[in-house]
């Protein structure tokens, strides 16, 4: 169970974000603060707490919190991240990790290092590591590495299609795995009750389990059909303008 979430708000220059989608148009502020202050009050009814901090308007991704930290219940882990214009980012989140790990439990992925925590699926103790344009194999090894001082288990999954790991899948805790697109059939994946994505919604493969609830974005009613079926009560959020800059659920907060 989550007890502690922090976000981020947005900053004026989210329109600047990064994009692989450049044809959804650029995010509209006013419409992307109703969506994080929706995405805010949704997140507190699954009774957990929020820490909000400021906009870092210097870093116009900086919303998606997921990429700068890894948390675990043991230790907290400072990203390396890949992005050249989210180099330094990380640094922003480490005072506020400091009210919830020691100092002595905090650690580092250091270049030439790359990690990003869109590409850490977390499952009980063991965490699946995408391989991607934003995580190396270097920073996959140090995580590992860290993961083990503590008791903890990691793996790497080489990714074809997606941007981070967790763009395609999303683990809903008791063993039920949301998969899409190159996941499907990946044998790294085949113990694990899947529920799959119908290839219409990818995008709402990024969901997020928190307290026995699911929050589903708006829009995709198979998906949320899917995951009603399988036992869980869903909330619905708007994240539609997150979407234009390659996030979603799962990149706007760490949990923990």
């Amino acid at each position: 169970m989550f007890k502690n979430v922090i976000v981020r708000k947005p900053g004026r220059s989210i329109s600047e974000g990064i994009t692989s989608a450049p044809e959804l148009g650029k995010p509209n502020y006013e419409n992307a603060i109703k969506q994080h202050e929706k995405y805010v009050e949704t997140l507190k009814s699954c009774g957990v707490n929020v820490v909000e901090l400021e906009p870092l308007e210097e870093y116009p991704d900086s919303c998606f919190m997921e990429d700068v930290a890894v948390v675990t219940r043991k230790c907290a882990i400072i990203t390396n991240p890949g992005a050249e214009s989210r180099k330094g980012e990380e640094k922003s989140v480490i005072e506020v990790l400091k009210k919830f790990y020691d100092e002595d439990n905090i650690e580092y992925i250091k270049a030439p290092g790359t990690l990003e925590g869109g590409d850490v699926m977390m499952v009980g103790d063991h965490f699946y590591v995408g391989l991607s344009a934003r995580t190396n194999e270097e920073g996959i090894r140090q995580f590992i590495s860290i993961l083990g001082k503590y008791g903890l288990t990691g793996s790497a999954v080489p990714l074809n299609e997606v941007l981070h790991l967790k763009t395609g899948l999303a683990y809903l805790e008791n063993n039920n795995l949301l998969v899409a697109g190159e996941f499907v059939n990946s044998p790294v994946f085949e113990k694990f009750n899947k529920i799959i994505i119908d290839e219409n919604e990818l995008y709402a493969a990024n969901c997020i389990w928190v307290n026995d609830y699911v929050l589903v974005p708006e829009g995709y009613p198979k998906t949320k059909a899917a995951i009603e079926k399988a036992g869980y009560e869903v909330k619905i959020v708007d994240t539609s303008e997150y979407r234009k800059i390659d996030g979603g659920l799962s990149c706007l907060s760490l949990r923990f």
